[in-house]
């Protein structure tokens, strides 16, 4: 593959000013809309070339990682949320290492995330993931099924649910935004209900093939990696 011959703090700026475009395109006021930089598979000196651009959100998809990058993000004191598919046993590292977690995709892992925050005597923020394609190979709640496990998130004690996320079937055209037209009618309806322990303010959608479109239907959060790093090498990742 290709490496990208931009800087990464090149990339952050056209990323930010593709938001801006997009936001006024659609009517809607750039500072709604954060970008997260997905650190997955990048050394801590790409990290601090993020920071240093700007970035103050980050994400990473496996807790191993999260672990090896917790000086990085403490030093500097910067959030990471974890936004990959989370399995129960590696939960008890997360209450050290972040309060946020989007990825949330069923009731035994809230009820883990439950137990260890609460152990740790700290709340956890989370957004229930919506497998939004009915895609088998990703992780997610299924559609239908979304506001009877939210009503059941906010009987827990020890988890706040902040918004949604999604990851739609790939595709970087304009078709992509029936997904997120959908997931954004989900977010407005769960808002209206005012549940309580349920505050809609985050709708993580669009990734770096995606986000314009995602920004279009009403995205507050966008994951970009690629957009900011180049591809990965992941033969580098252990």
């Amino acid at each position: 593959m290709m490496e990208n011959t931009c800087s990464i703090a090149e990339n952050i700026k056209q990323v930010q000013d593709q938001i801006v475009e997009t936001c006024i395109k659609y009517g809607r006021k750039p500072e709604d809309v954060i970008l997260m930089c997905v650190s997955k598979t990048q050394p801590i000196e790409k990290l601090q070339q993020a920071y240093d651009a700007g970035i103050t959100l980050f994400g990473e998809n496996r807790v191993q990682e999260l672990v090896q990058k917790a000086d990085f993000f403490n030093e500097n004191n910067v959030p990471c949320h974890i936004i990959g598919q989370l399995q129960t046993n590696k939960v008890k590292y997360l209450p050290e290492l972040t309060n946020t977690i989007q990825s949330v995709d069923s009731i035994k892992l809230a009820k883990e995330i439950e137990k260890q925050y609460g152990k740790a005597g700290k709340k956890a923020d989370v957004c229930l993931e919506i497998n939004i394609g009915m895609e088998k190979s990703k992780g997610g709640v299924p559609y239908e099924q979304a506001i009877d496990i939210i009503y059941q998130l906010s009987e827990f004690k020890n988890i706040q649910v902040k918004g949604l996320m999604c990851v739609p079937p790939a595709d970087s055209t304009e078709n992509v935004r029936q997904y997120f037209d959908k997931m954004h009618k989900l977010f407005v309806d769960i808002s209206d209900k005012n549940i309580d322990n349920i505050s809609m303010s985050i709708l993580s959608m669009g990734m770096s093939g995606d986000y314009p479109w995602a920004i279009a239907e009403g995205s507050t959060l966008v994951r970009i990696g690629t957009g900011i790093f180049g591809e990965r090498n992941y033969n580098k990742v252990k």
